[in-house]
């Protein structure tokens, strides 16, 4: 594997300037319908844990009532 020289500060700055200049940022629109999504999605599943651990808990509570 050659080795490869360092990159000069000033070198580096440009590189990320560049690739900064490439990305696609979203629009206001998009973020906030992303994060929309986001706190539905953290709702509806948050609400099934409770229930899948509530299930469990009531399963796991009778059977030690059995014992």
């Amino acid at each position: 594997m050659a080795k490869e020289g360092k990159t000069s500060p000033g070198e580096f700055i440009r590189q990320v300037r560049s690739e900064t200049s490439k990305v696609v940022w979203p629009t206001r629109e998009e973020t906030i319908r992303t994060a929309i999504f986001v706190f539905i999605m953290m709702l509806i599943l948050s609400l099934f844990f409770l229930a899948v651990d509530s299930t469990f808990s009531a399963v796991v509570s009778w059977l030690l009532e059995l014992a």
